[in-house]
Parts: C-alpha cells; sequence; structure tokens
C-alpha cells in the first residue's frame, strides 16, 4: 500500500449525496509524520475549490493531535473527525473567505 497518496473518490455517487460533506479527495498521510502531514493537508486544500470537502487519513498520536489544531488555527473548516481501525478519517474544507 502506498502513503501519501491522493486519491479522487468516485463520481458516480447519487443525488442525495450531501455533496458539502462529500470529500473531493482523499489523501492519505498515514505514516507521514509531523509537520509533513499538515503542510501535504493544506497544500492540497489550498489547490482545491472553495467550500469543497478533503478527507485525510492520518496516524494516532501526534498527527491526529496535531494536523486538525494547526488547520482550525489556519482558518480551515473542520467537518468531521472519525475514528477507524488503526487510524482517523478527517474531513476539512477551505472556507469561503480566509482570514487576513
Amino acid at each position: 500500500m502506498s502513503h501519501g497518496n491522493t486519491r479522487a473518490t468516485p463520481s458516480n455517487q447519487s443525488d442525495q449525496v450531501d455533496v458539502a460533506t462529500t470529500p473531493a479527495k482523499t489523501l492519505d498521510l498515514r505514516g507521514t509524520p509531523c509537520p509533513i502531514n499538515f503542510v501535504r493537508t493544506k497544500l492540497t486544500l489550498d489547490q482545491m475549490p472553495t467550500g469543497t470537502v478533503l478527507e485525510v487519513w492520518l496516524d494516532p498520536g501526534e498527527p491526529i493531535e496535531q494536523v486538525p489544531d494547526s488547520l482550525s488555527m489556519e482558518g480551515y473548516l473542520l467537518q468531521s473527525l472519525e475514528e477507524c481501525a488503526g487510524y482517523f478519517v478527517l474531513r476539512v474544507s477551505h472556507p469561503t473567505s480566509m482570514p487576513a
């Protein structure tokens, strides 16, 4: 399994899916150390259209403790955080306007 790859999510989703929380991309950062995981998440978000959601897979420990807080301090919107088997799934979006 390759870590650190960006994967596009399937585009054949039903009309009933909430587009505001459906991730446009998934970023697998398991095995990626801090602060590299934050930097990759921020760079990916900055390349995405405003309001779209990025799903980020993070390891437990320092990554899940640091990355969400750092993104929030930078003005990004944390949509959800879920614990999976051995990793966490963070959904975050680029707000419609960034703080100055």
